[in-house]
Parts: C-alpha cells; sequence; structure tokens
C-alpha cells in the first residue's frame, strides 16, 4: 500500500527554510513560528528517514539528501503557484469582497453598480451570492449582507431599516384583487411565499381570524425570486420591504393596501476584518444610502387588523 504523500506544510517549510538557511527568516516569510518550522521540518526527515539539514548554534547547512531534494520541491511549489495565479484576478487596485443576499445583489446592488463604480473607479468589487445562513462559511468577505434574525447574522450586525413584509403584485392583478375585503380578498389570488420567514401567509391569516386560511400557491427561496414571480404576475407576493420597493418604485409591482406587517427576520449588514478599511468604509456608506432612497416617504409597519 502506497503512503501517503507528507503535507504541504512541511515541504513548504522546508523549501523556506532550505532558501534561506534559516528557520527565524522562513517563518517570518511563512508567517508562523520558527517552532512551527522547525516541527515541519523534523516531521518531514522523519517521514523520509532521512536528514535534512545540519544544525549547529549558529548555523544552517543542507544535508547530501536535503540537496537532492530540494530542486523538486522547488519546482513542484513553482508549478503550484502557478497553476493558482491562472484563477487570481489581475487588479491593481483594492478589491473588495461583498457577500451578500442573492436578492439584494439583483434588486438593489446590481441596478446602482454602474453609477458606483463611475464615482469609485479606484475599488474593484466581487460579489458573492448566498442564499442561506451556511453559505457565509464558506468565504471570507470584507462585508456581509445577510438574511435572518439578529441571532444569525450576528450581535456586530447591524439591521437594514425599515424592515418589513408587504403583499405585492403587478399592476394588473393588484387591480384584479378585493382588497376591500382584507386578507380574505386572497382566498382566490395564488399566492407567492419565500420559505424562512415567522410572519407567513397561514401565520397571518390566523392572527386575523379568518375562517379560511392562506396557503401559498408558490414557495421560494429568496425575496428577490418572490418578487420576480410577482413582477411576471405569478400571483401576490409576501416579501421584504428592502427586496421589494426597488421594483414598486420603477413601477414594476403595486403595493397591495394589506400592511405593512413586522418583520421578524431581515436583511443585516456586518463590516468584516479587512485590508481595505477605507474602501469598506466607502461601500457600506453607499449601499446604506442606496437602500434607504427606497423608504424615504415610507410610513412603515402598522399592526394587522
Amino acid at each position: 500500500m502506497t503512503k501517503a504523500l507528507p503535507p504541504l506544510t512541511w515541504f513548504r517549510a522546508f523549501e523556506a527554510a532550505a532558501r534561506h538557511l534559516s528557520f527565524t527568516r522562513a517563518a517570518d516569510e511563512l508567517g508562523v513560528t520558527q517552532s512551527a518550522i522547525s516541527q515541519h521540518v523534523r516531521a518531514l526527515e522523519g517521514r523520509l528517514e532521512s536528514p535534512l539539514f545540519v544544525r549547529t548554534k549558529r548555523t544552517l547547512h543542507l544535508t547530501d539528501a536535503g540537496r537532492l531534494l530540494l530542486p523538486d520541491v522547488t519546482a513542484a511549489i513553482g508549478q503550484l503557484d502557478h497553476a493558482t495565479q491562472r484563477f487570481l484576478p489581475a487588479v491593481s487596485k483594492p478589491r473588495l469582497t461583498v457577500a451578500t443576499s442573492a436578492s439584494i445583489a439583483q434588486w438593489l446592488i446590481a441596478p446602482a453598480l454602474r453609477a458606483f463604480q463611475q464615482a469609485h473607479p479606484q475599488i474593484a468589487i466581487q460579489l458573492v451570492t448566498t442564499i442561506w445562513p451556511d453559505d457565509f462559511s464558506t468565504t471570507t468577505a470584507d462585508i456581509e449582507i445577510r438574511f435572518g434574525a439578529q441571532s444569525v447574522a450576528g450581535h456586530d450586525a447591524h439591521l437594514l431599516e425599515p424592515s418589513y413584509l408587504m403583499a405585492v403584485a403587478a399592476p394588473e392583478v393588484a387591480q384584479a384583487v378585493a382588497a376591500d375585503k382584507g386578507l380574505a380578498g386572497l382566498h382566490d389570488v395564488p399566492l407567492i411565499q419565500p420559505v424562512g420567514i415567522s410572519r407567513s401567509w397561514a401565520a397571518m391569516a390566523k392572527e386575523a381570524k379568518l375562517s379560511k386560511l392562506l396557503e401559498p400557491a408558490t414557495l421560494v427561496d429568496t425575496h428577490g425570486l418572490a418578487v420576480d414571480l410577482a413582477v411576471a404576475g405569478a400571483g401576490v407576493a409576501l416579501t421584504h420591504a428592502q427586496v421589494a420597493m426597488p421594483a414598486v418604485k420603477r413601477g414594476l409591482l403595486q403595493i397591495l393596501p394589506l400592511g405593512p406587517w413586522p418583520a421578524d427576520e431581515g436583511y443585516y449588514l456586518a463590516a468584516r476584518t479587512s485590508s481595505h478599511p477605507d474602501a469598506q468604509k466607502t461601500f457600506i456608506n453607499w449601499f446604506q444610502g442606496l437602500s434607504q432612497t427606497f423608504h424615504a416617504s415610507d410610513e412603515g409597519p402598522s399592526p394587522l387588523s
């Protein structure tokens, strides 16, 4: 049975130490401790069953085995570095990574991004779209914009205001709804609802003490898709104001006089540790201003009647 290859970290420690002939300088280059370099090299020597360095109090020298191994290791690391570089975007300016709900990216950021780029050409943006909370664990971002409860977003995240749910539909669908009957007027209308919200159509019908519950004809995984379907005339969507209001302002949707309703979940923005704090602050200020422009004249949520 073939032995597993030694870890890449062992080879990297050996290559850096051999190039500098110093564990200390190798540690500085790789951003680890001198002890870690020494341990990795000793582990590699143990696996190869051969000493790679001659160690004295003041100097470090390669053994014959070390000299034999070094060219192949250097070539292999160089080849890996070359392969990796193909996937790294070549930019000469700060690249800000924004991990954001797909709905926010689609309905808020995308339509306005050109204006941001024209105002701030010195900042490059990498958008990483997400749907579920665990999607954020797979990427390292400078800024996170996620949907959910405060406990999921984290205590350092700030709620994007206003935060409420409303019923929206394409103009032709809205005109056919018997809105004067309240929620009861929706019984014969196809309803659209995102999953992952506590205040559902059924929950609100129960609160209103309707004799017949409201059941969605279509369930979707994002508020953005709920807005898309409503714009396409597929029914009345129960969705978050942060995502729906851009479509309302553009005349693609109308707000039905049935709410709005307080939202138990909302969109949260968090600034993470960043190598580009100035660019990060610039984007956050721009985005918060963008979000607020769609809600400048809103009255906010009212109790369910």
